[in-house]
């Protein structure tokens, strides 16, 4: 079976057909449904391998994440082949597990398998392994690191807009000791993220107690050892502010298990919005980057990309805001 008999008993050209599988635009859209009525009924699979051949086009985008185990990553792979599914795209992911080596490997081996573009959407991606990549001709999306370079988009987050409105949500509860968690300081993304928080402290007139910005690794258990070290300061803080949100639930657990009631003895701000902060108990606080939009704006940027005629001399910009998102683990400081 081929399209030559679709053609035949559709009584439409072979390009017709080609154009109605491929799910070209400018086809009129009865045809497109008579070709298809035929597909359906034939059971037809079109040969992707030779349609690539032809085409120069394989409809397979790469999708590179840090950590599956990390739940605000499932979202986003859910999201990207969601939207993949609906523009008749599939996706090739794989894991990073944070090792730079294996990312390299990961972006070589989707170039080898002919995908039409990568997004790479680690969140902490080396400067260094920047350099060293040379396929630019194959359309690269980044978030917060991609350089301007042809066939590169970067999504640069917003990360300063909810931080502003966590730090000032707090200082309006009267909290005077925040302190904040950051994620590995050797993320870009995480130092980004600790220097809008100092940038936020000073623009509400408080200053910086070094004391309270401990180093974290985005991880629950992370967030444990970093609320055992902030209760040993003279003064421990009233409210803590942390750079993902399994970091902020572990700092939850770790209260829970002290006998720290939050958010009565100690507010807790997370950053991800993941979908499991809404049935923590209580209901996390936390900033929202949109994992969907995230996933949407990944997919955009390639297909954009792929279309284009010419490239960009400097790659492509998009940009996502956060806002921060209100629950209960946020209440009045209490009076020492």
């Amino acid at each position: 079976m081929d399209i030559r008999e679709i053609a035949k008993r559709a009584k439409v050209s072979t390009a017709t057909v080609s154009r109605a599988i491929n799910r070209v635009p400018t086809v009129d859209p009865k045809l497109a449904k008579r070709v298809w009525k035929i597909v359906q009924e034939l059971g037809y699979y079109p040969n992707t391998q030779a349609r690539a051949l032809v085409s120069g086009r394989t409809r397979i985008f790469g999708l590179i994440v840090s950590d599956l185990t990390n739940p605000f990553f499932p979202e986003i792979v859910q999201s990207f082949e969601d939207t993949a599914v609906e523009h008749g795209y599939e996706i090739l992911l794989t894991s990073t597990v944070h090792d730079p080596k294996r990312m390299e490997m990961s972006v070589r081996r989707m170039i080898e398998r002919r995908v039409d573009g990568v997004a790479i959407l680690t969140f902490g991606m080396e400067e260094s392994l920047l350099e060293g990549l040379r396929f630019r001709q194959v359309p690269l999306v980044f978030v917060d690191i991609g350089p301007a370079l042809p066939r590169v988009c970067n999504i640069r987050i917003g990360y300063e807009r909810g931080i502003r409105q966590a730090v000032q949500h707090l200082a309006a509860l009267r909290h005077e000791r925040i302190a904040f968690v950051t994620g590995p300081l050797s993320l870009k993304s995480a130092v980004t993220r600790k220097d809008a928080f100092e940038t936020a402290i000073r623009e509400i007139g408080m200053q910086i107690d070094r004391q309270l910005l401990v180093e974290g690794d985005h991880t629950m258990e992370g967030g444990m050892r970093a609320l055992g070290d902030l209760l040993k300061l003279s003064t421990p803080p009233t409210a803590i502010m942390c750079s993902n949100d399994m970091t902020a639930i572990g700092v939850m657990r770790e209260a829970y298990e002290r006998g720290i009631s939050v958010p009565q003895q100690v507010s807790v701000v997370g950053f991800d919005d993941i979908r499991l902060s809404r049935f923590f108990i209580p209901p996390l606080t936390t900033i929202q980057m949109s994992q969907l939009e995230i996933a949407r704006l990944a997919f955009r940027a390639l297909v954009t990309e792929v279309e284009r005629d010419a490239p960009t001399s400097h790659g492509t910009e998009y940009v996502l805001n956060t806002d921060l998102v209100l629950r209960n683990s946020t209440a009045l400081a209490k009076q020492r």
